[in-house]
């Protein structure tokens, strides 16, 4: 990578409070494009399950690359949104649908790897997501909203494509809370000026170490169910001994 126009940019452009603008840019450039990619990989293979065509496996693999991107940007106003606006997105979310509708049985057996690159683009979208709308002039709150939606809007919108429940409120795995940690975590470095090219990236490890290790460990989300069963375990225990109440 060429980067005498990105130092150009840095010199010639008021540095955002607390933002390492060369730090910035270069995440955009690189580790985006591979959170595109990874996450249109999931949108490739739920159509390739769902016997869609090329076309849809296309489209599905667009629109989970890129749905959390364009929601972040119709949020904040800025638009036209990246999904529809910049090639290299576009490109690199059919190139993603493209390998899936080649190697798909490959793919599919190696799942693993496409967990871990999930996990990925949920770190890199959520810091993105939080950091652009910060630099758009939101408060925290909104920030904070809008880096979640950055992380999960591609999911939610491959699934409700496919005519699923969104998995983020169906499955019990936690997806929504590293993503929420993160967007949080990232809107208060900004606000302390400690957001710099380093606390980037371990936001972003961050993430993704949260999520993989969830899976890894079974974390899981109460349901209803739990809850029901704390409240007959804590009615058992004040039956046993009626002196605790």
């Amino acid at each position: 990578m060429d980067l005498a126009p990105v130092l150009l940019h840095v010199l010639s452009t008021p540095s955002a409070p607390g933002v390492d603008d060369l730090a910035h840019l270069l995440v955009d450039t690189r580790l985006e494009l591979v959170g595109v990619f990874a996450a249109a990989l999931s949108g490739g293979l739920a159509a390739v399950r769902k016997e869609f065509d090329v076309f849809g496996v296309l489209v599905l693999a667009w629109a989970t690359g890129l749905g959390g991107g364009m929601l972040r940007d119709v949020l904040i106003g800025a638009t036209p949104p990246v999904g529809i606006a910049d090639w290299s997105y576009i490109v690199t979310a059919l190139v993603a649908g493209l390998a899936v509708l080649l190697f798909h049985p490959r793919v599919s057996r190696n799942r693993r790897a496409v967990v871990v690159l999930d996990a990925c683009a949920l770190g890199v979208f959520v810091l993105l997501g939080t950091m652009k709308a910060l630099g758009m002039g939101a408060n925290v709150t909104a920030s904070v909203v809008v880096g979640l939606l950055t992380g999960i809007g591609g999911g939610i919108l491959r699934d409700i494509l496919v005519s699923e429940v969104p998995l983020v409120l169906a499955d019990r795995k936690l997806y929504a809370i590293p993503a929420l940690l993160g967007a949080g975590l990232t809107a208060a470095l900004w606000h302390a000026g400690w957001l710099n090219g380093a606390t980037q990236w371990a936001v972003v490890l961050l993430v993704i170490g949260f999520r993989l290790l969830s899976l890894r460990l079974g974390w899981v989300v109460p349901d209803a169910r739990s809850a029901r069963a704390w409240r007959r375990a804590d009615d058992d225990r004040a039956a046993a001994d009626p002196g605790e109440v």
